[in-house]
């Protein structure tokens, strides 16, 4: 028999997205809504014992862990045919019963997670293939637009007060009735690579944005109108992430976010959400950790630090003309010996 701390890590390997906020509703009235607090251990909790459902937010900058087809229907053929068709590709779809009348198909992916486009592209060509084109599928863009935070959520299965009803639990589709033991399951669950949705992109001549927007460096554009009052370096940064010497610009940013007032909870939060948002042009090293961040936040916040690394090599390539830091040095007097 699992306990409470299994049950969650379990849940949160297969069911994670942003930590730092998370969807839910009125079982009376059916009313969503957001909470923005950090998803906790207790929240999870919660959850599976029927206090407060959880719906949690897939999409972190450009990548997603799950992807979730929404059959908003009765028929059982709908799930079954897309189950048969991902498993002719290679993926592995499990059927959740939803909450209301339909059935959520889910697929997993390792602890990396995928490009969401490839992901979609993947799932849309599946549908396509089973002439149901117009399903709801999750998440449901390619990437957060710059002036989003979260997209939309999906509600997580297993909230404790509709599991007795056969509801929000996963199904066995040779019979539709519902696994007797949910966690064991749930720990055979397969989870696939990047790689997966590769090999199916390349051997079906699917088309996406994927191919050049988000595996070539982008030339970030300023945000003249910028109102949190960072250099646009800082802006640049945070807008599209980092490349090169994540750890050394997270010290940078954090530098700036606290001269701005920001509280170091608050920073590494932000610099959280940012480090999804960097790609390592070397392929050995891994996007910065969030013990990484908390640690370069920390440190960041131990001094007041005045200068603003213009000629470091985490900064320089984001140096503008127009920022006002940049001007005010190329108008101080060259002294001469």
């Amino acid at each position: 028999m699992l306990g409470s701390k299994e049950k969650i890590s379990i849940f949160k390997s297969l069911f994670t997205g942003s930590r730092y906020a998370y969807g839910t509703y009125e079982p009376s009235s059916g009313k969503h809504f957001q909470v923005k607090k950090k998803v906790t251990d207790e929240v999870i909790l919660r959850h599976l014992s029927g206090k407060r459902p959880y719906g949690f937010y897939p999409l972190i900058g450009d990548k997603t862990w799950v992807t979730v087809v929404d059959f908003d229907t009765q028929n059982r053929l709908d799930p079954i045919e897309f189950l048969n068709a991902s498993k002719h590709y290679g993926l592995s779809a499990y059927i959740e019963r939803s909450k209301s009348k339909g059935y959520h198909a889910w697929i997993f992916f390792n602890e990396s997670g995928v490009l969401a486009a490839k992901a979609r592209v993947v799932i849309k060509f599946i549908l396509d293939d089973i002439e149901k084109p117009g399903t709801e599928v999750f998440p449901k863009q390619d990437v957060l637009a710059r002036n989003a935070a979260y997209g939309n959520f999906i509600n997580a299965p297993l909230f404790g007060a509709l599991v007795p009803r056969k509801k929000t639990v996963f199904i066995d589709p040779a019979t539709f009735v519902p696994y007797e033991n949910q966690w064991e399951f749930l720990k055979s669950a397969q989870k696939h690579y990047e790689s997966s949705l590769d090999d199916i992109i390349d051997l079906n001549n699917l088309s996406g944005d994927f191919h050049e927007e988000y595996t070539k460096p982008i030339k970030p554009k300023l945000n003249v109108g910028n109102t949190f009052g960072l250099p646009p370096c800082a802006q640049l940064m945070l807008q599209d992430g980092v490349s090169r010497n994540q750890r050394c610009a997270c010290f940078r940013l954090a530098v700036h976010l606290k001269r701005l007032g920001l509280p170091l909870d608050g920073a590494i939060a932000l610099l959280v959400h940012w480090s999804h948002k960097n790609r390592p042009v070397d392929r050995r090293k891994t996007e910065i950790t969030e013990k990484e961040i908390i640690s370069q936040v920390s440190y960041a916040f131990k001094r007041n630090y005045s200068a603003y690394g213009c000629e470091s090599d985490e900064v320089k390539p984001y140096c503008q003309p127009e920022c006002p830091v940049n001007m005010a040095r190329s108008k101080m007097p060259v002294h001469r010996k």
